[in-house]
């Protein structure tokens, strides 16, 4: 307890620092936590990896949910505590001279601190994007082409690297979370996503299998929960202190609560076996139109887009058990849009295209 107080007050002088000495990076820095948002992954990358590549955006599912299943797991086995109420509740500073630490509107997140989910999500999903590109040159057999593979190797592991820095940079500046949590959480996310690129049966996974690894995630999840809580483990303690010392209460958000996360990544890992083992998807990823640039560019261009109407619906948020039913089924509906319905969509319009040309 002692050595975790010694690294938590550390931690509290190198926020003080960055808040102090980084004000000017302000906006760049919440930027980068934002990059580093696990929604992300559902909204931004995996649409645009998915129509380029169906294996890559299928793996970055399952790695993404897996990791921040592993993430809640490891925040409810670690009682991880957060700078902006640590700082409040500690006994560590005498004469009650706690430090000042200021806050952000995206800083009052409620579940436990440690491993950081940012982080985690962040490093997982950008190093199946890299180990992904790095796959295309690796092929490459002349001398030149060898050059050319070990500089692109450099340079992409490099911006992986800047990008997680970052990320752990802005979460420790809106005190969100402390230094440790933040590293454990990229090389946590880089070892999940190394064990995918040893699991290839997920890319042949039938809808049974998919809906069998979701009850097996939540039934696991909630055992874990209601075990702890019969021997009077609360595992949600941390959100009592999140409304008690968040500066402002309007920054208080249930969709950052521990299961608030989970029926959001149970919702998405549904849709993708939905969509993937669906007819639509056969129609049209599976088709001759699949291999055509304009295809597939259409259908990135029309995903995003659609994708970000999604935001405009605003789940209600006065009755919990609603909101996670309407979580669940807005998470699983977009990537069986992704996967299925625009792709289908867009197959169809270029067949309609096609006969009156013809």
């Amino acid at each position: 307890s002692i050595k975790m107080d010694l690294l938590h007050s550390n931690g509290v002088l190198i926020i003080q620092h960055l808040q102090r000495d980084y004000r000017a990076y302000q906006d760049f820095l919440n930027f980068m936590s934002h990059v580093g948002d696990p929604r992300n992954i559902f909204s931004i990358y995996f649409p645009l990896w998915f129509q380029l590549n169906q294996v890559v955006g299928t793996k970055m599912i399952w790695v993404a949910v897996i990791g921040d299943w592993f993430n809640l797991i490891f925040k409810w086995i670690l009682f991880g505590h957060r700078p902006y109420w640590w700082v409040q509740e500690t006994m560590i500073y005498p004469n009650q001279s706690s430090p000042c630490l200021e806050q952000f509107p995206i800083t009052c997140e409620t579940g436990p601190g440690s491993p950081s989910g940012h982080a985690m999500g962040s490093s997982c999903v950008w190093y199946v994007m890299v180990t992904a590109a790095l796959s295309y040159t690796v092929r490459w057999k002349d001398k030149s082409a060898v050059t050319l593979h070990r500089l692109t190797w450099s340079f992409l592991w490099s911006i992986f690297w800047i990008i997680q820095i970052s990320v752990c940079i802005s979460r420790v500046f809106i005190a969100t979370h402390f230094p440790h949590q933040v590293v454990l959480g990229v090389f946590a996310g880089i070892l999940v996503a190394e064990a995918f690129e040893h699991t290839p049966a997920i890319q042949t996974a039938s809808l049974r299998m998919y809906i069998k690894t979701n009850l097996f995630l939540f039934i696991f999840a909630l055992g874990f929960y209601l075990s702890l809580k019969l021997l009077d483990i609360d595992l949600l303690w941390s959100v009592p202190k999140a409304k008690k010392w968040c500066a402002n209460p309007d920054w208080i958000n249930i969709d950052t609560t521990p299961f608030a996360g989970l029926v959001r990544n149970l919702g998405a890992l549904f849709g993708l076996g939905l969509g993937i083992n669906s007819e639509m998807f056969v129609t049209s990823c599976k088709g001759k139109n699949s291999c055509k640039i304009s295809f597939r560019i259409f259908c990135i261009a029309a995903s995003l887009a659609t994708l970000q109407l999604y935001n405009f619906v605003k789940i209600p948020t006065h009755t919990e058990y609603l909101f996670y039913i309407l979580s669940f089924c807005k998470s699983a509906a977009m990537p069986l849009t992704v996967v299925a319905v625009v792709p289908y969509c867009v197959h169809s319009l270029m067949r309609t295209t096609e006969k009156k040309l013809n």
